[in-house]
């Protein structure tokens, strides 16, 4: 058990830090919008767009095949464990948006972001590693708006990448 406070332990200085950041106004406000960009529009445009301009359907049901796995994990995962979200949790901490949901692990943002972006790499080669800074952004604008724990994001963006490993 020990393992598992210190992580929470961590989860809570990071969270501390972020709080720091909620005064800077046009920060959150790009936060949001970082935020915003993970909510799953970009896992059904960028096939999409991708498959009409290639005039090519590969990348478009590899895409399909990785999600139709990605969400049920996803979805059982935060339904069994039910770890509860920071406000539920930490005294005195506020989110700054609503969540789509009620529990907090994995962060879903970020599992299919990662997802995302392993399939744009293993499809495009290098050209597309820059990114997994999209990817990064989405994960911290989770936790910077205090709807996740830091190892929300770590689990979600592991979960991605071995989906990832399984559907290429």
């Amino acid at each position: 058990m020990t393992v598992l406070n210190d992580m929470y332990q961590y989860d809570l200085r990071i969270l501390r830090w972020c709080v720091k950041s909620r005064y800077h106004h046009k920060f959150i406000n790009f936060v949001r919008a970082v935020s915003r960009t993970g909510d799953g529009y970009m896992q059904v445009l960028v096939p999409i767009t991708f498959a009409l301009i290639t005039q090519s359907t590969e990348f478009f049901l590899l895409a399909l095949t990785a999600f139709a796995i990605e969400r049920p994990v996803y979805f059982v995962l935060k339904n069994s464990l039910k770890r509860r979200r920071p406000p539920d949790i930490v005294p005195n901490f506020y989110c700054i948006v609503q969540p789509s949901d009620k529990f907090s692990f994995p962060s879903g943002h970020t599992m299919a972001a990662f997802l995302l972006v392993g399939l744009l790499v293993a499809q495009f080669g290098a050209i597309a590693v820059p990114f997994y800074l999209w990817a990064l952004a989405v994960g911290a604008s989770r936790v910077i708006l205090g709807v996740h724990f830091p190892s929300d994001i770590l689990a979600g963006a592991a979960l991605g990448s071995v989906i990832l490993l399984g559907v290429i």
